[in-house]
């Protein structure tokens, strides 16, 4: 039993430093890779396809405005206010699939997705719900929310073995990111949170729809400073 004891308090303590030093690290550090990433380049391979992961980042001064307010207007329009979590909305989403509706609603900021994307797989358990939990805290309490924006723009996926937002305007309207439009950045806000089943080079009606929508809010918060 003492051996058991010893052997859980060194796990714990593994556990904070090495999670509080990685953190403290990303801070500062270009995120390169995710474990989102290195998932689905196994699918593409189990698929029989190449694995590709087109990545670029880039820095916050070089990412245009117009993209920050699309993300802000379309997934979490308090993210300039709140400390990494939106209890109003969480409250909603938890009312809505209460409901057991076919279409489930997350109620996630981008600080949240942020620790998710970055240090998490994407599964839906209570054990990664409180992981991400901890790391939104840790985030929040180290890094800028600029620096929080940074890396999400950065990591964030836009499509099969797209991540960021330099290499989705590269690769869906050949241009740099500082150089999207307000419709542009809509058009790449409205993909999410299902990138893998939207796709902004050849929009339906319905994400055009989701894009017009956000395009009306940008109108409305008309600009988001970090």
């Amino acid at each position: 039993m003492t051996k058991f004891k010893r052997g859980v308090k060194f796990f714990i303590l593994f556990f904070f430093s090495t999670s509080i030093f990685s953190v403290l690290v990303l801070g500062f550090v270009p995120i390169t890779f995710t474990p989102l990433m290195l998932i689905r380049s196994v699918e593409q391979a189990f698929d029989g396809e190449f694995p590709v992961a087109k990545r670029n980042w880039n820095s916050y001064s070089n990412i245009s405005p117009n993209m920050v307010l699309a993300v802000v207007s379309s997934e979490d329009n308090k993210f300039p206010e709140h400390y990494g979590f939106d209890f109003v909305a969480i409250e909603r989403a938890l009312k809505h699939n209460s409901k057991k509706s076919k279409k489930i609603r997350g109620g996630s900021t981008i600080s949240q997705q942020t620790a998710k994307n970055v240090f998490l797989v994407p599964a839906r358990t209570w054990v990664r719900k409180g992981l991400e939990t901890y790391f939104t805290v840790l985030i929040e309490l180290t890094w800028s929310k600029r620096r929080i924006m940074e890396a999400y723009l950065n990591i964030v996926e836009l499509g099969n073995g797209v991540y960021g937002v330099q290499s989705a305007s590269e690769f869906y309207f050949e241009k740099d990111a500082d150089k999207l439009t307000k419709s542009q950045a809509a058009l790449l806000a409205a993909t999410l949170p299902s990138p893998l089943k939207r796709d902004p080079g050849d929009p339906n009606g319905k994400l055009r729809r989701k894009q017009a929508l956000i395009l009306r809010i940008m109108r409305k918060v008309k600009e988001v400073n970090l």
